[in-house]
């Protein structure tokens, strides 16, 4: 992230990435929400729930949206953090989210289940991990324009 972006941020322009944020919250839910009803209804794969409730407990639409959402909020206190004090904040955002997307991914498939449903579900995560990196860091480096 250029240094001017940096001070943008610095300066007081956290309302337009916190806006940028919980827009990202709504579309990674929306994401959470198609991505199930690809695989559940049209694929006919059931998304990982292990038994007893393990490491992803029961994976229900709402609770993998309202997560998701929950996580593109949390990602977005991140980068505000990082901005604020952090020299290529931008830069350290993205390796964060990338080693967290990979262990989304890596998760599922170590766990005990069906090979398509282990694989189903790090796919989702995946595009929901993608979806909320990509769009956090674009709402970082956009330029304020004047309407």
């Amino acid at each position: 992230m250029s240094g001017s972006a940096e001070a943008r941020y610095r300066d007081g322009s956290s309302r337009r990435l916190w806006s940028g944020g919980l827009a990202t919250a709504v579309v990674a839910a929306l994401t959470a929400v198609v991505g199930i009803l690809v695989i559940r209804r049209l694929l006919g794969i059931q998304v990982l729930a292990p038994k007893e409730a393990g490491a992803w407990g029961d994976a229900s639409t709402v609770g993998y949206a309202l997560g998701s959402a929950g996580l593109a909020v949390v990602a977005t206190a991140l980068l505000q953090v990082l901005l604020r004090t952090t020299p290529r904040a931008l830069s350290f955002f993205q390796w964060i989210m990338l080693l967290l997307v990979v262990i989304a991914v890596v998760l599922p498939l170590s766990l005990d289940a069906s090979l398509d449903t282990r694989i189903a579900t790090a796919v989702l995560n995946l595009v929901i991990g993608w979806t909320i990196t990509a769009m956090i860091s674009g709402v970082a480096v956009t330029r304020r324009r004047s309407w």
